[in-house]
């Protein structure tokens, strides 16, 4: 028992009990985070989950051999069932994998993810909202989707529910806020347990500043471990500069065109001319493609991926049409597909491992070099230099699937 502390409510942890300093309050020194158990978290690692879930002892449920089982012979499954049913079972796997790797995920501090393409149309705000759904309803909420673009984007009314305040007025109030539950009053809960903190619908806001997005960052960094941003179509503004400086991976949306492909790799181009930091993020960034519904033409599908190789992105990830997202009214992740739902969940994955990476290369001395040596390594001087980039290596994270819509 210590002095001054009834008996029924436990010390706090800085409370020496024993010893000389009985009664004192004594600093305990923060634990030290090893980058090597960091990036083994968000390592795969499907025998982990394979002996979670073992293989469960199958039935033939086709042709003749469906037949003998559906009358109570234990008859195995032919050749080629068993082969869709051992495909169906190494995608489950997978899936569990992706899963674990974003409901595990811990990090020392918080971490952000920015969406960014300058491209208007490009499928930032529709990505900023599906893919930090997934990400939040995956890990039980604790996760903030909010505006960083110069000028009101159409966050507020692509989100479920109408707030009463927003991110004009948290801009406003950031000095003031102290409470998770005062941040709370700018924000819009939805069904995936993330909070939206966007402009009111209607309600005009000044331009963000580099000091204002700064501000806001930092403050929502108290509060939620996960922060998703959506940025505007400037990426020479400030607003973007600072939400670049407060970003731990870069995702870039596009559709599978010319011009949105362009602006992408136009994008890459702007964050590496921002310094170590934005290269870093550019050579470490994520690209997702969003099906639109239109029909895939070919020989536009390989220019985009060699575009996109060339510019130095080595993650690709592709998310499948889906009619609720098409439809651009309030998105719920409840209405989207169950195959558009496993795309964002591998792409989520992606994420968390990136975000991870650079948690992990912060905390290493300058001169350290990553346990990996898949992973960036960081030079002496502190900085980070880009390598030249080679083509693809096969290692390259590429989820592709051919489209239904392909022509």
């Amino acid at each position: 028992m210590v002095e001054g502390v009834p008996a029924d409510v436990s010390p706090d942890p800085a409370l020496v009990v024993d010893g000389p300093f009985r009664g004192q309050s004594v600093p305990v020194e923060p634990v030290p985070v090893d980058p090597g158990e960091l990036l083994a978290a968000a390592t795969p690692s499907a025998a982990a989950i394979r002996a979670q879930q073992p293989r469960p002892k199958a039935r033939a449920r086709q042709g003749l051999r469906g037949k003998l089982a559906r009358a109570g012979l234990p008859v195995a499954p032919g050749a080629e069932e068993q082969a869709a049913l051992d495909k169906a079972y190494a995608e489950q796997v997978r899936l569990e994998e992706a899963k674990r790797v974003i409901r595990q995920a811990a990090w020392p501090r918080a971490v952000a993810v920015l969406v960014g393409n300058r491209k208007g149309g490009a499928g930032k705000t529709t990505l900023s909202l599906t893919l930090g759904g997934q990400l939040s309803a995956i890990r039980g909420g604790n996760t903030a989707l909010h505006e960083v673009a110069d000028d009101p984007n159409d966050l507020a009314g692509r989100s479920e529910g109408s707030p009463l305040v927003g991110l004009g007025e948290l801009v406003r109030d950031v000095d003031q806020l102290d409470a998770q539950g005062k941040v709370g009053w700018y924000a819009s809960t939805q069904t995936s347990f993330a909070d939206v903190i966007a402009t009111v619908q209607g309600r005009a806001r000044p331009a963000l500043t580099y000091d204002a997005v700064t501000k806001v960052c930092r403050k929502l960094n108290e509060f939620y471990k996960v922060r998703v941003m959506d940025s505007g179509n400037q990426p020479t503004s400030g607003a973007f500069r600072a939400a670049v400086d407060n970003a731990d991976v870069f995702v870039i949306p596009l559709m599978l065109e010319q011009p949105s492909c362009s602006h992408a790799v136009a994008t890459l181009h702007a964050l590496r001319s921002m310094g170590p930091h934005g290269a870093y993020l550019a050579d470490t960034s994520v690209a997702v493609i969003m099906e639109d519904g239109r029909p895939v033409y070919g020989p536009m599908e390989q220019a985009v991926l060699e575009t996109l190789a060339a510019a130095g992105v080595k993650t690709i990830h592709r998310l499948p049409y889906d009619e609720h997202i098409a439809m651009r009214g309030q998105t719920t992740l409840a209405e989207i597909s169950q195959p558009t739902l496993d795309a964002l969940t591998y792409a989520a994955a992606d994420v968390i491992r990136a975000m991870t990476r650079a948690v992990a290369r912060e905390e290493l001395n300058a001169s350290a070099p990553l346990p990996t040596s898949s992973f960036p390594t960081t030079p002496s001087s502190g900085d980070y230099v880009p390598e030249p980039f080679t083509a693809p290596a096969p290692e390259a994270t590429l989820h592709w699937t051919r489209s239904p819509h392909h022509a």
